[in-house]
């Protein structure tokens, strides 16, 4: 077989066998880590459509929180985005594909009509590209036109490993701990103006910050 084909089928393969020992690797940290929840409950019975916001590179452990509830995502059509498609669907999440790039305006749809309906969603709004840190436009748009509570998340775990990505993704260690602080909800208006959607929009940024420097020092990473 020559080296072309054998390359040609690696990557038909690489989705699926990635993903089968990403997922491995991620299931044992979840059941290893001590995770803290604060601020969560109030949310279980929260009703209407309700967005859980996290920054892109601090998912793992909102993976294992969320497992098997339903709960929905967007995942990009990107080659990457095939293998966290599989690994997310293991994980229970019913996902949704698009992304800024390819499929952008049926998946914002799709989302929409999902929050209307009642519907939980994790989403990372400086995702799937970036700049790390900075709320996009996306998920103000999905907030007003749907109604949905948007709910800022901060994530932290110790001791931690942070890859070379864009997005420094947070690997917590086993046998470490781990937090998660939910902050208040907020809302966009149905009828408000481009400059109110952004005031919004930095409020929010302002708070999943805020959270997540509150979530290091709880964990002690930050003084």
């Amino acid at each position: 077989m020559s080296k072309n084909r054998l390359k040609k089928r690696w990557r038909a393969a690489r989705p699926y066998v990635l993903s089968h020992l990403v997922y491995g690797v991620a299931r044992f940290i979840g059941m290893t880590v001590r995770l803290k929840l604060v601020g969560y409950d109030r949310f279980q019975a929260m009703e209407g459509g309700r967005i859980f916001a996290g920054w892109h590179g601090r998912t793992l452990l909102g993976a294992h929180l969320f497992r098997g509830k339903g709960v929905w995502t967007i995942i990009s059509h990107s080659r990457d985005g095939e293998m966290q498609a599989r690994i997310f669907e293991r994980f229970g999440f019913q996902i949704i594909r698009g992304s800024t790039g390819r499929g952008g305006v049926r998946a914002a749809v799709e989302s929409i009509r999902i929050l209307r309906k009642g519907g939980t969603m994790a989403f990372t709004p400086d995702g799937p590209r970036g700049p790390s840190g900075v709320v996009q436009d996306g998920i103000m748009v999905m907030a007003q036109k749907s109604g949905a509570a948007l709910v800022p998340v901060g994530v932290a775990a110790r001791p931690c490993y942070h890859a070379p990505t864009w997005d420094r993704y947070l690997v917590p260690i086993p046998f470490g701990r781990a937090i998660m602080v939910f902050g208040e909800p907020m809302y966009v208006e149905h009828d408000a103006s481009p400059e109110e959607v952004e005031t919004v929009r930095l409020a929010f940024e302002r708070e999943m910050h805020r959270l997540e420097d509150e979530a290091e020092r709880a964990v002690g990473n930050r003084p």
